[in-house]
């Protein structure tokens, strides 16, 4: 298992330095108040990593945070529940014993 895990992670070092490699050529990013020059693949690395942060961060609001405060909600009815069994068996009598 650790072995396959530094050979993906060794393969996937050595693709990246191909690509950078192989796309060497500067692009010029004019954003009006800044202009940035970088390597395509730099380009292409670094639009990949902001995709991934705002995929991450549309599930974490889309499906984490709702479930958080669903599980939040249900824990809190459970011990309202379990406060009012508690009270409910404290008040009630013993039952009577069977003889056999």
């Amino acid at each position: 298992m650790r072995f396959g895990l530094i050979f993906m992670v060794l393969l996937f070092a050595f693709l990246g330095a191909v690509f950078g490699a192989l796309n060497s050529q500067s692009i010029d990013f004019d954003f009006y108040f800044a202009s940035v020059v970088m390597a395509k693949g730099g380009a292409l690395l670094c639009a990949l990593l902001i995709g991934w942060l705002l995929g991450g961060l549309l599930v974490f609001a889309s499906l984490v945070v709702p479930l958080r405060r669903r599980v939040r909600r249900l824990n809190r009815q459970a011990r309202l529940q379990a406060d009012a069994a508690e009270g409910a068996g404290a008040v009630a009598p013993k039952p009577p014993e069977l003889d056999a």
